[in-house]
């Protein structure tokens, strides 16, 4: 494993904030982590009709502690990587960020 830091999981998009994920559908239990440079989201739904796309959403909704309705996939609808459009406050998801990279480093 590299001892360098992780790049930045997001990009600046108008109107907000750009934010990879990688998903683990039917985990055993719901989480928010950042492995290297992407948010790693475990929900214990299975991918099917959408289901773990909406608990991803909501996953990252309770994580921010903002509105689902802030958030929407942009790209990776069946794919396990994800790119998802954070909208309203900034604040709150560089928080996240913050509090996810420095969770890393003590580990």
């Amino acid at each position: 494993m590299s001892d360098a830091p992780p790049t930045d999981p997001r990009s600046l998009a108008v109107p907000g904030t750009e934010i990879v994920v990688r998903v683990t559908p039917n985990a055993s239990r719901e989480q928010v982590t950042l492995d290297g440079s992407r948010f790693v989201i475990r929900v214990t739904c299975v991918p099917e009709d959408g289901k773990a796309n909406k608990a991803v959403i909501a996953a990252l909704a309770k994580a921010c502690r903002l509105p689902k309705s802030s958030f929407s996939l942009v790209a990776g609808e069946t794919d396990r990587h994800k790119t998802i459009l954070v909208t309203g406050n900034p604040a709150e998801v560089e928080a996240l960020i913050a509090r996810s990279v420095n969770a890393g480093k003590e580990n």
